[in-house]
């Protein structure tokens, strides 16, 4: 199997889940801690809209992709549609539990108008940024089984299964690109997506850092207090942005594919509990 390509045994599944319309939440859902709460709750309010923008732009490029790619692409969709409704679903449990969130939600909406004007093909490289880190994070939240230990079982279900959906489609927006930017040089390709990722790195976490401390100067959390915490949650224990940066950093090495590192065993071990949700993607019309 090539090092370089996305395995041609990959299959992309829709797993249609439904989380938390029955019960109520907690404030401080994740382990009782308010700082790794703030976390995944800044994280949630970027995703809806977030997460329309990136099959926009990966819809863009879908004209003459492969037979395999086109069938990821519509998988990618699917998945990426049923992620938004669920976590405009946990938002709204997060409005419920007394936080308001409405700054954040202005912060996205604001980013997104500034894409407005932009080339369609520079919305795929960010896309592939940002696809890039989901997968990330989503490998550490499935590689740390005390991670959601104390959270609760609803919410840990949640972002594990969006987790294992990350990670089976991270491919796709990468080879979209490979495939839209076919008779770009290799160095254009890599002079292109390495800014994009810098400029997106630069942008998108001082946002969910601000975003955390308003989170947290609503639970009396304020000042050095609160940015030594997320710098703490972020860097130190559990520390899940060290632990993702060898592999930010391989993204800029020549002969990057995000399926370079196998992680689907990571999906097996995760997976079972969702056999029983697979969508059947001949019945659904999401990708269209």
């Amino acid at each position: 199997m090539a090092k370089d390509k996305t395995p041609v045994d990959l299959e992309i599944t829709p797993r249609d889940r439904r989380f938390g319309r029955e019960t109520s939440q907690d404030r401080w859902w994740y382990n009782n801690d308010p700082v790794g709460t703030a976390f995944f709750n800044a994280l949630s309010v970027t995703f809806p809209r977030g997460e329309a923008y990136f099959i926009e732009a990966v819809k863009a490029h879908r004209k003459g992709v492969p037979p395999k790619l086109a069938g990821e692409i519509r998988a990618f969709v699917q998945q990426e549609v049923m992620h938004s409704r669920e976590h405009v679903a946990f938002n709204r449990k997060v409005s419920e539990t007394g936080y308001d969130i409405s700054p954040l939600e202005k912060v996205v909406e604001e980013s997104l108008e500034a894409t407005k004007d932009r080339p369609a093909i520079v919305d795929l490289a960010v896309t592939m940024a940002l696809e890039h880190y989901t997968a990330l994070l989503a490998q550490q939240i499935l590689k740390n089984e005390k991670g959601f230990a104390s959270a609760d079982p609803e919410w840990a279900n949640l972002w594990r299964w969006h987790a294992i959906e990350e990670i089976e489609h991270k491919g796709v927006a990468y080879d979209t690109w490979m495939h839209a930017t076919k008779d770009w040089s290799r160095w254009q390709r890599w002079k292109v997506k390495s800014r994009v990722m810098l400029l997106v790195t630069m942008m998108f976490w001082p946002k969910r850092v601000r975003g955390m401390k308003a989170l947290l100067a609503q639970d009396g959390i304020t000042g050095a207090r609160a940015m030594g915490r997320i710098l703490w949650f972020m860097f130190g224990t559990p520390g899940m942005l060290r632990k993702a940066l060898p592999q930010w950093i391989a993204y800029f090495l020549p002969g990057f594919h995000p399926w370079n590192h196998d992680d689907r065993e990571l999906i097996r071990l995760a997976d079972s509990d969702y056999s029983d949700a697979v969508m059947q993607p001949e019945k659904e019309a999401l990708a269209a």
